[in-house]
């Protein structure tokens, strides 16, 4: 089972990120150029929430508010799940099962080190059981 930290160091760990006081219309053109699901929410390099797709779905568009004159900070999630580096994929695919969310911040004194998503953490789990698959095979063919 890898640790956040060797996922992280495969995938690599640039965040997008946002400042609370941009408005909601920006932050949703940012996710759609970088062609992901959230952005983390920075105020002076602190984590402040986070943005995603569905925040914007159920908060602006359901509430037929208009994304151009509100910000990140009216509709972010502000209660942040958040994993560490030395924990287990499997760690985070409990707290994401559990907290609902399909990205979580890897957080580690205070200082945001990457993201990780339900997809990151899924294609995890396929390659580990492709591996215990064919070292199985191999084990059944010798």
């Amino acid at each position: 089972m890898k640790t956040i930290k060797q996922i992280l160091a495969v995938k690599g760990n640039e965040v997008y990120t946002v400042a609370p006081d941009t408005p909601i219309i920006d932050a949703v053109k940012e996710m759609a150029a970088k062609k992901v699901g959230a952005l983390v929410v920075l105020e002076e390099s602190k984590v402040r929430g986070i943005i995603t797709e569905q925040d914007f779905t159920r908060r602006v568009i359901l509430q037929d508010i208009d994304p151009a004159k509100t910000c990140v900070d009216d509709v972010m999630t502000r209660r942040v799940a958040c994993i560490q580096p030395q924990q287990s994929s499997s760690e985070g695919m409990a707290i994401m099962t559990e907290k609902r969310v399909r990205h979580l911040p890897v957080i580690e004194n205070d200082e945001l080190l990457g993201l990780i998503s339900i997809g990151d953490l899924v294609k995890e789990v396929i390659s580990e059981q492709e591996f215990i698959i064919s070292q199985l095979e191999h084990y059944i063919h010798s």
